[in-house]
């Protein structure tokens, strides 16, 4: 009960200051980041939490899975099919190439073996568009940038996963079954899917009949338990979860935009709620003593990783592209590290492979290193694109110095303006 107080104290502050952390560099995420750092057994000791209480893995499996369903939706295939070469190239270049270059560092900078050092560059890889909201949520920002980030990410978990357990598979006990086990991971990523394409169809398919038909309040209601259905179908066949859910908010989205349109407010909150829980959860890991189990090469390797390897990869990648400048600058920097390398990183350590806790260690700091560097850059860079109003509402020099704008509005461009998200 004491974590759902902090929670909840946490939630209340974040709300206070989210019209501040939209127009500045102070970030929410941060907020619940810090707070279950500071309520965890290495300050306060208000709460404890290990890496194998069951809380972490849950709260981070769900938070990726709400995350990656609200992403898709915000996916369409109509300008997906004129404009997927960027995060084609994202992921089949890109992707690789951040791995390699992670795991290059790692081997030579903590002296981790090659194996394990590619098993922290697999974990590394996957981006999350969370903390970049201020870059991947907002209209003003280019189409192209923002589907490039949203694409790559929500297609980046599921690819990296299979890597992952058959990197863990060949640095441990069993790494004799290593080749055994790549026919059950595609099994696993082919029914996640198919789940996240037949299930929203399915459902599209029911809402369509004649004596079916939810009244307009539980309307949102809708595609929530189609995610839980998805959600429980995934875990009970062991199907990619992840892969799952971007595809079916993607589906969902195409299939039936008004499912999408009422939805959104919902789900948006819905993933914002178990973001913020997972981050605490996270926080909490975050105790003195596994930054001091971090060595200096240590330390340098992670920075390498957010400032070096992923701009370097991905830029790479897009070379050629036909994308300007200051996009591709944007895209390669915002590569964090979210929920999906913290999953990842769990099942590193609880798979108990020689180095495993070295390598945990140096994955959970290169996450909160990444947390902390995007989600306090977002906002800034989003003012190259003219964000202006990122809050939702006008800035003080709006309010205070009306005069300054150039010319008068007429009464119905003045509406647009305000109405606008």
């Amino acid at each position: 009960m004491v974590l759902v107080a902090v929670f909840g104290v946490a939630l209340l502050i974040a709300v206070l200051l989210s019209g501040l952390a939209a127009r500045t560099v102070l970030s929410t995420s941060l907020l619940f980041l810090l707070g279950g750092a500071l309520v965890s057994d290495g300050f306060l000791g208000l709460i404890h939490i290990t890496p194998d209480s069951e809380i972490v893995s849950v709260t981070a499996d769900l938070a990726l899975f709400a995350v990656l369903f609200t992403d898709g939706m915000h996916v369409s295939f109509p300008k997906l099919r004129q404009n997927w070469k960027n995060p084609a190239r994202a992921l089949g270049l890109g992707m690789p190439l951040a791995m390699a270059g992670t795991a290059l560092i790692t081997h030579y900078l903590v002296g981790l073996d090659w194996t394990t050092s590619f098993l922290v560059g697999a974990v590394l890889a996957p981006t999350d568009p969370v903390f970049a909201s201020a870059i991947v949520g907002r209209r003003e920002v280019p189409a192209k940038l923002r589907q490039l980030l949203n694409v790559e990410s929500g297609i980046n978990d599921g690819l990296a996963l299979p890597v992952v357990l058959i990197l863990i598979a060949a640095a441990g006990p069993t790494s004799g079954q290593a080749h055994a086990s790549v026919g059950s991971i595609a099994l696993e990523l082919g029914l996640g899917l198919v789940f996240g394409i037949v299930l929203p169809l399915a459902v599209a398919g029911l809402v369509r009949l004649r004596l079916l038909g939810a009244e307009p309040k539980l309307q949102p209601l809708l595609p929530l338990a189609t995610g839980i259905i998805l959600y429980a179908a995934c875990h009970l066949t062991h199907a990619n979860p992840y892969l799952a859910a971007f595809s079916a908010g993607a589906v969902l989205a195409s299939v039936s935009p008004e499912s999408k349109t009422v939805f959104e407010p919902l789900g948006e909150a819905l993933a914002e709620l178990a973001k913020f829980a997972a981050l605490l959860v996270f926080g909490a890991l975050l105790t003195p003593q596994l930054f001091g189990d971090l060595s200096v090469g240590g330390y340098v390797a992670v920075v390498l990783a957010i400032v070096l390897i992923r701009p370097a990869s991905l830029l790479v990648s897009l070379l050629g592209a036909r994308i300007e400048r200051r996009e591709k600058l944007v895209a390669a920097w915002f590569g964090p590290k979210g929920f999906a390398s913290v999953v990842y990183g769990l099942l590193v350590l609880q798979a108990g492979i020689p180095r495993g806790e070295e390598a945990y260690t140096l994955i959970a700091v290169c996450i909160a290193f990444s947390i902390i560097a995007h989600s306090s850059t977002d906002v800034p860079i989003a003012r190259l694109f003219r964000v202006d109003d990122l809050a939702g509402i006008p800035s003080e020099d709006h309010t205070a110095k009306p005069s300054a704008v150039p010319a008068p509005r007429s009464a119905p461009d003045q509406e647009k303006r305000h109405a606008r998200p």
